[in-house]
């Protein structure tokens, strides 16, 4: 049995329930944890909470600047996309969640920690490899794998019970689940269950409709140095402001959403909704940085490896050996990543217009039409006859 708990808390009606529910099961002390992401809440309003129910220790942790600079620049220092199309805004922030939960269980004497993660999904082996990760020595306690509770009702049922504040919007069954910080915002389950219907409008919380962009398009200019963007404008900005910054810039346009079918990495497919405005431009403006700063090996040996970077990221490991180096090689391809992108921006799309850097490896000369430079196109005709080899022995 354990002696203290320290446990993942939202303030949401789940984990209210399950901070109650380790109370009367393990009749111990409970130490709440809650990071803030950029999510977008009242978190005074989860100190509250947590205090009405009877919690000493509370934690809550502006992690914001640290999640963007240490967790996201670096995954998008690899163009990262799990399975062609999703930027991993959900599977990037457990780590860091994870982490700064085992910090705070040394600090306070924990000898657990407990999330609220369900035993249908990815975060339950995201939190609980970064646990051990972390500290393999953890006991780790998952209510929604060991609890009776098998519907909503109940979870209501018992929440009234023992006096933990319901809202009206959470009685019954929810339309879909959420879950959001500063890079993106996911939607799941319930109405969205069937992937041939499309999702409603009032499903998007942070970018407008193609219908309600917009009308005129907008160009910006993002700087570039070692990989990271540093501004926006010409403007120096840290971490969080340029990505907060990029969010209201891309969501008025309509840029970053995404409708998929994914694979689980517990083996279930699952669609999802997700919105990610300064990701996506983020995304496209690295790429054409990297156009003109990386040699073609260095690119095309990146665009390799990254379904198999944003597989472990995706599956939860982070933490891992090979996580790490292969970071460390994405890490030493981004020095000479410098430079400025200018796009433009209009109805949903991102459009790369120019791009210019001083360790550029364009040159002009060499692929004009009006020049020679230092190529002999007499050349080209042993290239091709070699490279043709193959097939003219096929017979």
């Amino acid at each position: 049995m354990p002696k203290k708990i320290v446990l993942a808390y939202s303030g949401g009606l789940d984990t209210s329930v399950i901070l109650k529910w380790l109370q009367l099961k393990y009749k111990c002390p409970v130490v709440t944890f809650t990071a803030d992401l950029g999510q977008g809440e009242e978190l005074e309003l989860v100190r509250e909470k947590a205090e009405s129910l009877g919690i000493n220790e509370i934690f809550i942790e502006d992690l914001q600047e640290e999640f963007v600079r240490e967790y996201v620049f670096p995954m998008f220092r690899a163009n990262t996309l799990y399975e062609g199309n999703y930027l991993l805004g959900t599977a990037i922030a457990r780590p860091l969640i994870a982490k700064r939960q085992i910090e705070i269980a040394k600090k306070v004497g924990a000898d657990a920690v407990a999330h609220g993660a369900t035993g249908k999904g990815n975060d339950q082996v995201r939190f609980e490899l970064g646990y051990y990760a972390n500290n393999p020595n953890i006991e780790i306690i998952a209510p929604w794998r060991d609890w009776d509770f098998n519907s909503r009702n109940e979870l209501i049922d018992f929440a009234e019970k023992h006096q933990i504040p319901v809202p009206k919007d959470k009685r019954g069954e929810t339309p879909f689940s959420t879950d959001a910080n500063l890079l993106h915002t996911s939607s799941e389950g319930k109405i969205l269950e069937d992937p041939w219907i499309e999702a409603p409008e009032f499903v998007y919380s942070r970018t407008k409709s193609l219908e309600e962009a917009a009308e005129n398009s907008e160009e910006i200019i993002i700087g570039f140095k070692n990989g990271d963007p540093i501004a926006i404008n010409n403007k120096p900005l840290k971490p969080r402001e340029l990505l907060s910054m990029l969010n209201s810039i891309a969501g008025k346009h309509g840029i970053g959403r995404i409708d998929i079918v994914e694979n689980r990495f517990v083996g279930m497919k699952s669609r999802g909704v997700y919105e990610t405005p300064g990701g996506t431009i983020l995304l496209h403006s690295h790429r054409a940085i990297e156009s003109i700063t990386l040699d073609k090996g260095e690119a095309h040996l990146k665009d390799e490896l990254m379904p198999k970077y944003a597989e472990y990221i995706y599956n939860g490991f982070w933490f891992s050996s090979e996580r790490i180096a292969l970071q460390s090689l994405i890490d030493k391809t981004q020095n000479k990543v410098n430079g400025e992108v200018k796009l433009r921006l209009y109805k949903g799309n991102v459009i790369v217009i120019g791009r210019k850097s001083p360790n550029s490896l364009y040159n002009k000369s060499l692929v004009s039409f009006d020049e020679e430079g230092n190529y002999n196109q007499k050349d080209a005709e042993g290239f091709i006859k070699i490279n043709s080899l193959r097939f003219k022995n096929k017979n």
